[in-house]
């Protein structure tokens, strides 16, 4: 089987794994008559977290082998070039613009920010990573060409998906792909379409719908970036619905697709626009045919965590969201096919301010003018999801 494969022949592994951590904890002088209720606390923890890495338990067959895909959305924060574009408000990001955009702060952008994208994923699946990452915030296909020209990225061989669309920034969404996990079927940019009076000029970003296969199985992701705050939650809520009639039609042409919406939503898995207008639910009992579930909601509700901060606040705008063909219910643990297993915001330590003022605020590219040689406003996310091998 593949290197992206995380097998578990789970007795096998367990029979293995424990010596070593009793021989470890003895070798160390953990076990002693002075601290033997320290050790018998440590080697809980040490047992849970094995239970926890093998990750199904022995509650199902030891001979079982599953395979892992790991799935990411990352905001890039103005990623662009240093050229203007024509017909893009783009001039900030040029030698003589704002940012004093140059080649040297575009080359370092790009090793950023894929070093960011080589690692997500790779918790769970070391020198492999993600099959798929939906990324926002991307100029045009000049980037995408250099980002996955990258050497972290370069090295696994990712492709890239991009369709240049209408927005006044240029900002668009694009999708970066291992192509020995997923393989692309079609794609296609679905416009965003105001339906007021007032805005009949104005033009945002679409959704790029990518269709594919990956694990054997039909599997189309929308990546969105939803209108800013500063546009009103009424543009947000918009989005969504239009989001859904897509994710609606991809599903009446084929009733099997299974169907990822992910992106920067600009609004929390609370609020309007993806609780009800994209029907996005916080339980997987609580989906029903035509809603989706919202793995990030109770990150969010319960954890009081996210991938943005603003004054002092987590926001969770950055989702992966799943049409309800890619869930266990009723705690099933049937992965015949396809099924969502966990998720993950994305952290590191080099993602994050360490000193001065912003101290635990995410480390952007550039903070009140200063050019400070970050990565984004955004943490990235990762969902993974397994499948029994046959």
């Amino acid at each position: 089987m593949g290197n992206h494969a995380y097998m578990s022949d789970k007795l096998t592994t367990f029979a293995k794994v424990i010596p070593c951590l009793l021989l470890i904890s003895y070798g160390t002088g953990l076990c002693t008559a002075d601290n033997k209720q320290q050790h018998l606390i440590i080697m809980r923890k040490l047992l849970f977290a094995l239970i926890g890495t093998i990750f199904f338990g022995i509650s199902t067959s030891a001979q079982k082998k599953f395979s892992v895909y790991a799935v990411g959305f990352y905001n890039q924060e103005n990623l662009f070039d240093c050229t203007h574009d024509e017909g893009k408000n783009d001039y900030d990001f040029t030698p003589n613009g704002s940012y004093h955009w140059n080649e040297m702060k575009y080359s370092h952008k790009l090793h950023n920010m894929s070093t960011v994208l080589a690692e997500m994923g790779t918790d769970v699946l070391p020198n492999v990573g993600c099959a798929v990452i939906g990324l926002a915030e991307v100029e045009n296909n000049h980037v995408m060409r250099d980002l996955v020209a990258q050497p972290a990225l370069a090295a696994r061989g990712y492709k890239f998906v991009h369709i240049e669309g209408p927005d006044h920034r240029g900002i668009d969404c694009a999708l970066i792909y291992n192509p020995n996990l997923f393989t692309i079927r079609n794609t296609k940019l679905v416009p965003y379409v105001y339906d007021l009076p007032q805005d009949s000029t104005r033009a945002t970003r679409g959704f790029l719908t990518v269709s594919g296969t990956l694990a054997g199985e039909h599997l189309t992701v929308v990546v969105c970036h939803l209108p800013s705050r500063r546009a009103g939650s009424y543009y947000r809520e918009l989005g969504a619905k239009q989001v859904k009639a897509l994710k609606d039609s991809l599903l009446l042409d084929d009733p099997q697709v299974k169907v990822l919406v992910m992106g920067d939503m600009n609004d929390d898995p609370t609020n309007k626009s993806i609780h009800e207008c994209l029907s996005a639910k916080a339980e997987i009992n609580e989906v029903g045919a035509d809603d989706m579930y919202n793995p990030w909601y109770n990150l969010l509700v319960k954890e009081g965590t996210g991938t943005l901060q603003y004054q002092g606040k987590w926001n969770l705008f950055d989702q992966i969201i799943m049409t309800p063909n890619l869930l266990n219910k009723d705690g099933k643990k049937d992965f015949s096919q396809l099924k969502f297993w966990k998720n993950q915001i994305f952290r590191r330590d080099y993602l994050f301010q360490e000193t001065g003022k912003y101290k635990g605020d995410t480390k952007r590219t550039t903070v009140g003018g200063v050019w400070l040689d970050g990565y984004s406003d955004h943490l990235p996310v990762v969902t993974y999801f397994v499948k029994q091998q046959q």
